[in-house]
């Protein structure tokens, strides 16, 4: 999401390096493609329009600050407006009221609703440590109930039974007193969609509003719909005391202009991001960091903040006191090193959120990176405890085993052997080293000639 924006930008923010002064002049034509690169993300015209006059009264007459050149002041301009338009600061859910506290989602069939109320109890029970309820009231399609219970299963969230034979109203009443009874903190309702805006969808969900009146009313929005998010969204809070909305295929190859249109054109902020399909895949959203990374400057706190919840400290200390020692960097490491790449959003999603490697990111997307690491993953898992050890040992018969146990090619396996040998390599530089070696480690990852020049 946001390439396109982020490549169109940063082309025309070099265009005013060196300049003295930042004037009408001089950044007219950045201002013009600007304003095209906004449009073509398919932000909406009032928002480019306020947009571009903000930031042409903010920059021109401006002197350069002694710390930064012309494009860094523009840059740090056109930022400073970003967050403005997507709301400043993340705004949290407001769950301050007396357990249970309600959560109802509404929106479009097809957003992801279903699948953002597991992920919204899982964020919730992880993170806040809250007892959450789960409850679909759509009554119109079975197969959603049958979802959210198999979902509700996996994030470990209590399950409200309901069938498609009962009325909503009665399955929402009885789901609120069971979430009393069990004393759960919140319960999330998932309402039916439908697949276009009609006058029953939203007197049905005006009517579970005013019986369960819930704390937060999330409106879940698929960003790949672009301008008609925008629209949808304008529809649902003209119906609804909106609270906040739920981006949802926020990883997708979306233009991203609903991110920067729908808290201007709603007055609503966007509460979260929905950016894979596995259930940890929602994050907050930060008006700050995202419109960092539009910029190209990545998100190095969102990065320590998955850092700190999905890697597995007990393998990253062992693989460190291997690395410091000098001992030897074996298969098995490798393994690791590949599933906690993975838990990170694989080598693209680590790559993006780091400042300067927006476009080797996508290089990486572009390569399949993370389908060639499955692979890699299923070959090492294919040896033995002492062939992962000691790969030196993998004559022509064992290396024909591996392969058709992770059904594979003999030239798949030797490419896994060839990576093993320079990731080995690396670790032994990096003793007593930093950062820079083991980035240079994982662009060996990447297929060759997709590094940039003189590496990173």
């Amino acid at each position: 999401m946001f390439e396109n924006l982020s490549d169109r930008l940063s082309h025309s923010l070099k265009k005013i390096t060196g300049k003295a002064q930042l004037s009408e002049d001089n950044i007219k034509d950045t201002l013009r493609e600007v304003r095209m690169a906004l449009l073509e993300a398919d932000v909406a015209l009032p928002v480019v329009k306020q947009f571009i006059d903000q930031v042409r009264e903010q920059a021109i007459g401006q002197q350069v600050n002694r710390s930064l050149n012309p494009g860094q002041q523009f840059l740090k301009i056109v930022r400073s407006e970003l967050e403005q338009v997507m709301g400043q600061t993340n705004e949290e859910l407001d769950l301050a009221a007396t357990p249970p506290a309600v959560v109802l989602m509404a929106g479009l069939q097809g957003a992801g609703k279903t699948t953002s109320v597991a992920k919204l109890a899982r964020f919730l029970k992880e993170r806040h440590k809250k007892k959450v309820m789960v409850v679909s009231v759509d009554v119109y399609r079975p197969a959603a109930i049958k979802q959210l219970e198999t979902l509700a299963a996996e994030v470990g969230a209590i399950f409200f039974a309901s069938t498609a034979e009962q009325k909503p109203e009665k399955i929402a009443g009885d789901a609120l007193a069971a979430a009393r009874k069990a004393f759960a903190d919140v319960l999330i309702v998932d309402t039916a969609g439908r697949l276009h805006i009609d006058n029953d969808m939203m007197a049905e969900i005006k009517s579970l509003h005013r019986q369960l009146n819930p704390v937060e009313t999330l409106f879940v929005v698929d960003a790949m719909i672009g301008q008609d998010a925008v629209n949808t969204a304008q529809a649902f809070n003209q119906a609804l005391p909106l609270t906040g909305v739920v981006l949802t295929k926020a990883d997708g190859d979306a233009r991203g202009g609903a991110a920067l249109s729908v808290r201007q054109v709603t007055g609503k902020p966007i509460k979260f991001l929905g950016v894979g399909e596995k259930t940890d895949a929602l994050e907050p959203f930060y008006p700050d960091r995202l419109a960092s990374r539009i910029l190209g400057m990545g998100d190095m706190l969102s990065l320590i903040e998955d850092v700190e919840r999905k890697v597995d400290r007990q393998k990253a200390e062992k693989l460190a006191a291997k690395v410091k020692t000098g001992k030897k960097f074996d298969l098995e490491d490798l393994r690791d090193q590949l599933q906690q790449m993975q838990n990170l959003g694989g080598l693209g999603g680590l790559l993006d959120k780091m400042p300067g490697m927006g476009n080797i990111a996508q290089l990486a997307e572009q390569a399949n990176m993370g389908s060639q690491f499955k692979r890699m993953e299923a070959i090492i898992n294919s040896m033995t405890p002492q062939e992962r050890r000691n790969p030196d040992i993998l004559n022509g018969s064992r290396k024909r085993r591996i392969t058709l146990g992770a059904g594979a090619s003999i030239q798949d396996l030797n490419r896994v052997i060839k990576q093993h040998k320079q990731m080995a390599k690396m670790m032994k530089k990096m003793k007593g080293k930093g950062m820079a070696n083991m980035m240079r480690g994982l662009g060996g990852m990447l297929p060759p000639g997709k590094m940039p020049p003189g590496g990173f």
